[in-house]
């Protein structure tokens, strides 16, 4: 008698594994753990066999009997199904879509960032080239890839997406899996980038103004007092709107990001001035008891997204050519900088790079507290440009690097 869904829903566990029998050698094997896999019982070459064809309930009975049948198609054309199953496995080990996958979790990247590359390779990558052994893949396959993206005006997201395809194939040249990188063939094949530089006011007096708007601002606590503690911590949007309470430390007057929440992948230490521990101070009994300074206003488990504070900027009526999140940085390097502070403080404050590892030790362990007394006066002079006093900026002589 044919197996029935009743049946196998009615199967218990057993104390030794048992089988339901369906037809054409299709059997369910009941597991003593409770497991229930699917098995083919078949003979080739006078040998008797078993071929593994899933597990219930991933793999439905309808399912298993579509692949008995495949299986047993291949049988009469005296081909042993185990055959082609491990032949099909060794190629989809190599597939662009396997090693892809191998070497994003090999990377040690932000979260965000790992989103962003799973976005691109699940809905740009995977479905045009996924399942391509890496080896056959040509530049010809690739470009129509990244056509897609382009052809909607996504330049820059075309680009990035030949990058990741990139970084993929140089990751299997190097495991020895494929021997060069198509995506180099396609120089000069995408349209090309226009230079986007970051808007961002740095005029004092409209930079007074704007934090006077921003005083004004009337909408979500969340997005308020992100907003108005941006230009005192300068961060990038991600690494300020994802604030977490327990990076904190009010007493050393601190904020520890973690280094997997950093671009740079480096813990970064941010001195908190007196104005910006207000701030804090401010919003702690609206959001002090969960995760997240700046909370979703849909959910509490999650940090507001990654356009808000673009967007309250556009409220305010500051157009995107004039200001945006990340322009806070643009501005309190350029200001600091006019105002004398030496360029070693800035750039460790903004977190970028240092290629000298050397040069970037000492400064990490020697000059946190000249960088506190930078944040305090890059504080009090954003509060003069509030107030629309006439400010005469603390000039600060350089110190010898």
């Amino acid at each position: 008698m044919p197996l029935t869904a009743a049946a196998i829903q009615a199967a218990k566990p057993r104390e030794k594994p048992y089988k339901l029998f369906d037809q054409g050698g299709l059997f369910l094997l009941v597991h003593s753990n409770g497991g229930r896999y699917w098995r083919l019982k078949y003979r080739m070459h006078g040998r008797e066999k078993l071929l593994a064809l899933g597990t219930f309930p991933d793999v439905s009975l309808a399912k298993a009997r579509t692949r008995r049948d495949d299986a047993r198609k291949l049988i009469a054309d005296n081909t042993d199904p185990a055959v082609v199953k491990q032949a099909d496995k060794a190629a989809g080990a190599d597939t662009f879509k396997a090693i892809a996958l191998e070497w994003l979790g090999k990377q040690n990247l932000a979260a965000v960032t790992v989103e962003k590359a799973k976005w691109v390779f699940e809905q740009l990558l995977f479905p045009e080239i996924g399942d391509r052994p890496i080896r056959q893949i040509t530049a010809a396959e690739l470009l129509k890839a990244l056509r897609k993206p382009e052809e909607r005006g996504q330049i820059e997201t075309a680009h990035r997406t030949k990058q990741r395809a990139s970084q993929v194939f140089r990751y299997a040249i190097a495991t020895d899996r494929a021997e060069r990188d198509p995506a180099a063939d396609l120089r000069g094949a995408l349209t090309p980038l226009e230079v986007e530089h970051r808007a961002a006011i740095t005029e004092p007096n409209r930079v007074g103004e704007l934090l006077r708007a921003i005083d004004g601002y009337v909408g979500e606590p969340s997005t308020h007092y992100a907003l108005k503690l941006a230009p005192y911590v300068f961060l990038r949007p991600g690494e300020l709107r994802a604030a977490e309470w327990s990076e904190f430390d009010f007493d050393k007057a601190e904020w520890r990001i973690p280094e997997q929440r950093m671009k740079m992948r480096e813990i970064h230490i941010v001195p908190l001035s007196r104005q910006a521990i207000a701030i804090l101070r401010d919003i702690q009994p609206l959001t002090g008891t969960g995760r997240f300074v700046f909370p979703s206003l849909r959910t509490n488990t999650r940090p507001i997204s990654d356009g808000t504070l673009n967007a309250a900027l556009r409220r305010l009526g500051f157009a995107k050519e004039e200001m945006t999140g990340h322009g806070f940085r643009t501005m309190a390097s350029t200001l600091l900088n006019e105002q004398g502070w030496h360029p070693d403080l800035i750039e460790l404050q903004l977190a970028h790079a240092e290629r000298n590892k050397v040069r970037a030790a000492y400064n990490r362990a020697q000059r946190l507290d000249e960088r506190r007394k930078m944040m305090q006066a890059w504080a009090d002079y954003l509060d003069g440009l509030k107030l629309g006093d006439n400010v005469t900026p603390l000039y600060k002589a350089r110190s010898v690097a």
